[in-house]
């Protein structure tokens, strides 16, 4: 690959070095922040030379060369360009920076709900199945004694989430914010305490006032179960009391003074101000929504369902737990999870007809996977990777998914949780499992039909213009014919997907095919005879005997830890032997950081094979299989 080309196709497609505010790049990707978006020629960018992929995280502009790569290409593009170079980390908050006050905010949001979404997952699927039952129970369809401890234990169980919401909230929000999150979990507790008039119970009239700031007005003493906006609202002051505190406490009163100070003061302005003035706030917000799904006709549910992807391009849909809760909080189910399905499974339904339709193998390659992730609900690989990318499959999803939920709409559909869409959703719509199945149906049917029509531009679809790179000195051992190549597993957990991650890139197989690994333990073992030809701390590429280019990345943005809670044993160059250790890391700290340990064990030149097998579930290094790989047949 010509270095220069790269870095200088990277640069006019940006903008220009007037329109760079700094360049980071990690293990695969060079990582830019951009002073204005809007100059980018995304198009062209995707087509230069060595780009394997282009998409936009944490206010960065991602661009995808590869390992052993990008770092190439990075120094080129520092010296043409004149950037500012500067950490990951540095990068990241530039990039959070750069966004206005409403991008901020959203991010936050979705920094927020993100860990305790397995919680309220959990509950909602408890709480669809109870509800399903208790239907059949008590309607004659089945026999089921409600009085065991089985049935009373998970009846029991499955609200829990939902009564204690308050608490997981504040407790996350407090460890975005900067604070204490223990003295955050006592903010929620406060908003919920049982001296308090329990808020589901104030249709039958609120039963004690409270006169507050000496007597200058009154206020319910009702709590805030089921609230979002006051929770948060509430936390954010009590981390900025308690950060200030810090500052000016001395350090021998520091230990008891600011938790006491910090809590007491919250608490009172809580109660006294902001759990009634934001509570009004998120009711106004509620009720609007509702408005909005019960225009007649579904013509509301339409729009949505249809914006509803371009919301999530946006970053947008992190808001939209706060309508979800608010919705199950009011009405008992919320209305909007079954539009937000809708749209998921149409870009599923769009990109499977790409999948099927395009004669582009790599491109095949990508979409099908894509696809199969937005039937499950995780839509980014079907997105950024294949939809927005060649536009008309995007258009077509947005059209599926506003039918979808125009269906939805018009039946009434509500889910009984939330924090789940796809084909998974039916699960939080047991009681009306038909009219879901038939609201997904409508939308990927669509969007299918529709994607298949409108095709995607030929030469869009096809491989990009470039010739191939021309062989350098140290090229890999020629990939052996007519046999099939295995890998042994570089640690010990979970092989899952890579739809898995969560990371666009990786999901969509952008960098190659391969599986992720949940670890067991916090070792990285060689799973083969080879050279090291990269190390990132979080990161290390392999190039092996046998001919398989691996990349095995520790956790998910983990770059921006630029190496702590990493203990590396090799370097760049280094022969290793299979089963030596290349790698230690902390994973308890590293997801104390907030950073996820999935671990993608990628083969960077997977195109090389015929077919790449995956062995799921349960794995030990150095002694299982974690990938077969099934060598090209010799051309006759």
């Amino acid at each position: 690959m010509d270095y220069k080309k790269a870095a200088a196709g990277v640069l006019e497609s940006i903008g220009g070095k007037e329109n760079i505010i700094s360049a980071a790049h990690c293990a695969t990707r060079l990582r830019l922040v951009i002073a204005d978006n809007g100059k980018v020629d995304k198009k062209t960018l995707e087509n230069a030379e060595g780009v394997q992929g282009v998409f936009e995280a944490q206010g960065q502009l991602q661009i995808i060369f590869g390992t052993g790569t990008v770092n190439k290409v990075y120094d080129e593009f520092i010296a043409q360009s004149g950037a500012a170079a500067v950490s990951k980390d540095e990068a990241k908050a530039q990039g959070a920076r750069k966004g206005n006050w409403f991008q901020r905010a959203i991010k936050t949001l979705g920094d927020i709900f993100v860990p305790i979404i397995p919680a309220i997952v959990a509950s909602g699927f408890l709480m669809g199945i109870m509800e399903s039952l208790k239907f059949m129970v008590n309607n004659g369809f089945i026999e089921l004694d409600s009085t065991s401890s089985l049935f009373v234990f998970a009846d029991l169980f499955s609200n829990v989430a939902y009564t204690f919401l308050p608490i997981l909230i504040a407790f996350s929000a407090a460890k975005v914010f900067g604070g204490n999150p223990f003295l955050g979990a006592v903010v929620g507790m406060i908003m919920i305490h049982p001296s308090l008039q329990n808020a589901w119970t104030v249709a039958d009239g609120v039963q004690t006032y409270q006169e507050v700031f000496f007597g200058l007005y009154e206020v319910p003493l009702v709590g805030y179960q089921g609230h979002v906006i006051p929770v948060i609202i509430a936390v954010w002051v009590m981390c900025f009391l308690e950060k200030r505190l810090h500052k000016i406490v001395p350090p021998m009163f520091d230990l008891f003074v600011t938790p006491l100070v910090s809590v007491f003061v919250t608490g009172y302005l809580t109660l006294a101000a902001i759990g009634p003035l934001f509570t009004t706030v998120e009711n106004f917000v509620i009720d609007g929504v509702q408005w909005l799904i019960a225009i007649p006709f579904g013509i509301g549910s339409f729009i949505m369902g249809g914006l509803y992807a371009t919301t999530v391009v946006s970053g947008i849909h992190h808001m939209y737990t706060i309508i979800d809760l608010g919705q199950l909080s009011a009405y008992g189910l919320t209305f909007w999870l079954p539009l937000a399905s809708a749209a998921n499974v149409a870009q599923g339904g769009a990109a499977l007809a790409v999948a099927i339709k395009t004669r582009n193998k790599k491109l095949k390659s990508m979409a099908l996977p894509a696809s199969l992730s937005a039937f499950m609900g995780i839509t980014e690989p079907a997105i950024f990777g294949v939809n927005l990318r060649f536009f008309r499959p995007f258009i077509a999803g947005a059209v599926g998914g506003a039918c979808g939920a125009l269906y939805a709409s018009i039946v009434g559909l509500g889910a009984t949780g939330t924090g789940v869409t796809g084909i998974f959703g039916i699960l939080l719509h047991l009681h009306h499992p038909i009219q879901y199945i038939l609201t997904v149906g409508i939308a990927a049917g669509v969007a299918f039909a529709l994607s298949w029509i409108m095709g995607i531009p030929e030469e869009a679809s096809q491989p990009q213009p470039y010739p191939a790179a021309a062989p350098e000195a140290a090229q890999p051992a020629a990939v052996p014919q007519g046999r099939m190549v295995t890998v042994a597993a570089p640690l010990t957990g979970e092989a899952v997907p890579l739809s898995k991650t969560g990371d666009p890139a990786f999901a969509a197989e952008v960098l190659g095919k391969g599986v992720a690994v949940k670890p067991a333990e916090n070792r990285i073992y060689a799973p083969c005879a080879a050279e090291v030809t990269a190390v990132m701390g979080h990161a290390i590429g392999l190039q092996c005997d046998n001919g398989v280019e691996l990349l095995i990345h520790v956790g998910i943005d983990t770059v921006n830890l630029n190496g702590k809670h990493y203990t590396g044993h090799v370097v760049e160059g280094q022969r290793v032997q299979a089963g030596e250790l290349l790698l230690e890391f902390d994973a308890e700290a590293i997801e104390k950081e907030g950073y996820k340990t999935i671990t993608p064990v990628i083969v960077t030149n997977s195109d090389q094979y015929a077919a790449v097998e995956l062995s799921l579930g349960s794995v030990t290094a150095k002694r299982d299989t974690l990938l077969t790989l099934a060598a090209q047949e010799e051309d006759a």
